[in-house]
């Protein structure tokens, strides 16, 4: 059985789908359900994941995929058709929170069952640059499973590190970021700066007077610096994963 909000946004992901061909965005979605945070549709996807209505495709933008529909509005065959198991991942991933090699947890497989409901689906928006800065992107590519616990108050997402900047730091081309969605941030805090409204990347912020730094953590990177009206704050690294 669906809640309401359940029903009503697989049924507008299946609309959406059939007109158009791609899924609708996360801010698309919101607006239609008239929700005030993009969290609640993180926790709808999560909920029609578990129980077999949808599932996420990875590697693709605006990534899922209707399986089935409730019995009340799916004509017979139809539902044999969508209904269907898909395969567990068995890729091992390492959690990590202080960016130094320690307090790492070992943990299973994000579509394993035991973790499916012991988790929180953050959205994937894909690559960010810990080196030189890439365009923004605005709509996940796939989903990540958390443990709960690993996260803070507030919206999180995660970000696919491309590039060696922060390697002292811990952060290593390939892994996973978690970052917290916020427009401030602390000096020396990691970061996802968005610079001139056109490029993101992930660096170590500091204010002094009327300039912002955006440092490495890699000596063959130079700290880049900029007026204070050219870079937005989209969010604090509050952890990471790497697949082995």
């Amino acid at each position: 059985m669906l809640t309401k909000k359940q029903h009503e946004l697989l049924m507008y992901i299946h609309t959406y789908l059939e007109d158009r061909g791609v899924c609708p965005s996360f801010d698309e979605m919101k607006e239609a359900l008239d929700l005030k945070s993009k969290s609640g549709i993180h926790r709808l996807i999560t909920a029609l994941t578990e129980r077999g209505f949808i599932r996420r495709l990875p590697h693709r933008a605006r990534a899922l995929e209707v399986l089935k529909l409730p019995d009340a509005v799916l004509p017979e065959g139809i539902a044999k058709r969508h209904h269907r198991s898909l395969p567990p991942s068995s890729e091992g991933t390492v959690v990590k929170g202080d960016f130094g090699g320690k307090n790492q947890v070992h943990g299973q497989s994000p579509s394993s069952p035991e973790s499916e409901h012991a988790s929180v689906s953050l959205p994937l928006f894909g690559r960010i640059a810990a080196g030189m800065g890439i365009e923004a992107l605005s709509d996940p590519n796939s989903f990540v499973d958390i443990p709960p616990a690993l996260l803070g108050n507030g919206d999180h997402y995660c970000l696919e590190v491309d590039g060696d900047s922060m390697i002292e730091a811990g952060i290593n081309d390939g892994d996973t970021v978690i970052i917290n969605e916020c427009k401030t941030a602390e000096n020396g805090a990691i970061v996802v700066a968005l610079i001139d409204d056109e490029e993101v990347t992930l660096k170590r912020i500091r204010r002094k007077g009327n300039t912002v730094a955006l440092e490495a953590a890699n000596p063959k990177y130079e700290t880049r610096i900029f007026g204070p009206d050219r870079i937005k704050v989209q969010g604090k690294l509050v952890g990471l994963f790497r697949k082995y």
